[in-house]
């Protein structure tokens, strides 16, 4: 998965040093020199992180004009030190000094690429065809196929049309998981065969195991 970045400066030989560790983190790296252009290419494409020379002349009106930063976070802002004060009060995410320094740069720039990856991570749904067990507050078993799966809950397909509400309990076990799978969660909508079922209270070993499992998923495509 290559992500995408977009890079306003014309320190040609900054960018250049952020160009090297961008690539190496797989994120690609479109540079703008002019403030304004960059702000029309913005309007049209969503990019995943924005870096900013503050340094630049229009850097600051450029930042003040955006009327939301949401489709760039996180917002990394590079330049002198008289340069980052005129940002202080800028929604960075992070800032670092120039002449950049490779390793801190490395550093800012590898807590960005997680920053986003956690985000969408927050949001996506693995899609799978894998046996599920539902087990009702009435001890109700049902068998499902697991249509979906996210940090937050599930979708599954039951074998036959059925009302299930309330609190559950879903046992699962994923490919490349030792350990099954085995969460409290609550349904919170149905249509039909399918149905889908919130988390709730995930024990700390199981949230990280369920995260790793999703995030190299997610990062293999």
């Amino acid at each position: 998965m290559t992500l995408s970045s977009m890079v306003v400066s014309r320190d040609w030989p900054e960018v250049s040093v952020l160009e090297c560790i961008l690539g190496g983190l797989k994120i690609s790296v479109d540079v703008e020199p002019e403030p304004e252009r960059a702000r029309t290419k913005l309007a049209k494409t969503k990019v995943d992180a924005l870096i900013v020379d503050c340094d630049l002349e229009g850097a600051t009106h450029f930042l003040h004009g955006l009327e939301s930063v949401a489709n760039t976070v996180p917002l990394v802002i590079i330049g002198s030190p008289r340069g980052q004060a005129k940002m202080k009060d800028s929604d960075a995410t992070f800032i670092f000094k120039k002449p950049i320094s490779v390793e801190q740069a490395v550093h800012t720039l590898s807590a960005a690429r997680n920053l986003i990856v956690d985000g969408r991570l927050r949001y996506h749904r693995q899609t799978l065809d894998l046996p599920v067990r539902i087990a009702s507050a009435k001890n109700k078993q049902m068998e499902a196929t697991l249509l979906n799966l996210s940090q937050g809950g599930v979708a599954v397909r039951l074998e036959q049309p059925a009302s299930v509400t309330g609190k559950v309990r879903v046992e699962f076990s994923l490919p490349g998981c030792d350990n099954s799978f085995k969460l409290n969660g609550e349904v919170v909508w149905g249509r039909q065969k399918d149905t889908g079922i919130r988390f709730s209270a995930l024990p700390n070993d199981a949230r990280r195991e369920l995260h790793l499992w999703l995030a190299q998923r997610y990062l293999t495509h």
